[in-house]
């Protein structure tokens, strides 16, 4: 009998059922033990980064819209020691050609291990004389001015969309009596206005941010152009250009601002080309006691802002950790 329960005994202590959740309770134990925040995480930073990143502002239109700013993006995130961050610094748009579109500006980001890329997508590009349409961006460029009676829809802003807005919409491209006016593109903090028959649109207002240690507003949009000489559209604060009236050729965007550039207007000398659009820009911040030193793409680098350091790369390249 008592060789009877000694086996018993032993078979229900060595079943497979049994075994399986030793071994399952075992393994989650372990796991917890050895790594000490949970399976799969990471142990708290090693200290903080701000940044600010800023697309390429788009180019204005000949005789047309003004360029859309670049997308305008803020990030607060932890780095780890020896993790490299690449930077990348987005290109304005080129100026549009004689009644031609302006160029698309070209996108910003940062990257690196264990980092969220953010990117900030370059601006709308600035519509065109006749056909009014236009450009989606970080900003929406303006609608050119438009041929026949009635107006075209500016280009939309945030776009690709993220959360928060990385821009606005561009205004619409208008023809009533007594001319016809292009629409401003859109701005970091405010939508590019409609052009009238009186008048081009303004470009849409910049964002300012004191990641430098003083309030600058960056990513302004491009001004629409107009006829003969009705009221040009204003660039957009933050260095967006103003547009043109007559047949003079469009202003270009304040550089490494994101400003989009000011579109042409149009008189008795026919068509003239828009202005370019500003260049991106990317900010980093870090703490003075933790900033690394090791950089490349020669960013311009300021210490003891507030007890950080900042990085302003006015082109691309990189900050190891």
């Amino acid at each position: 009998l008592i060789e009877k329960f000694m086996r018993d005994l032993k078979n229900k202590l060595t079943s497979s059922k049994n075994t399986k959740n030793t071994k399952s309770r075992k393994g989650k134990s372990f796991g917890n033990q050895v790594l000490g925040f949970g399976s799969g995480g990471l142990p708290p930073a090693d200290y903080s980064m701000n940044a600010l990143i800023i697309g390429g502002g788009a180019g204005g239109g000949g005789t047309g819209g003004g360029g859309g700013a670049g997308g305008y993006r803020e990030s607060t995130q932890g780095l780890y020691t020896g993790a490299v961050i690449t930077v990348t610094v987005g290109d304005g748009g080129a100026a549009g050609g004689q009644a031609a579109y302006g160029g698309q500006g070209s996108d910003s980001s940062i990257l690196g291990e264990n980092l969220k890329t953010v990117i900030s997508a370059g601006g709308g590009f600035g519509g065109r004389y006749y056909y009014g349409d236009t450009g989606d961006g970080g900003s929406g460029g303006g609608a050119g001015m438009v041929a026949q009676a009635g107006s075209e829809p500016g280009g939309s802003g945030n776009t690709p969309p993220v959360s928060p807005s990385q821009g606005n919409d561009g205004g619409d491209g208008s023809r009533t009596a007594p001319g016809n006016g292009g629409g401003g593109g859109g701005g970091a903090s405010a939508a590019g206005t409609n052009g009238s028959g009186s008048a081009g649109g303004a470009g849409g207002a910049g964002r300012a941010s004191s990641i430098t240690g003083s309030s600058v507003t960056r990513g302004g949009g491009g001004g629409g152009g107009v006829y003969d000489d009705l009221t040009i559209g204003a660039g957009g604060a933050g260095g967006g250009a103003a547009g043109t009236n007559n047949s003079i050729n469009g202003n270009a965007a304040t550089a490494n601002t994101g400003g989009g550039g000011g579109a042409s207007g149009y008189g008795n000398a026919g068509f003239k080309v828009g202005g370019a659009g500003g260049k991106g820009v990317v900010i980093l911040s870090v703490p003075d006691g933790s900033y690394s030193d090791t950089t490349s793409g020669s960013p311009n680098v300021t210490t003891g802002v507030s007890g950080r350091t900042v990085m302003v790369f006015n082109g691309s390249g990189s900050y190891t950790a």
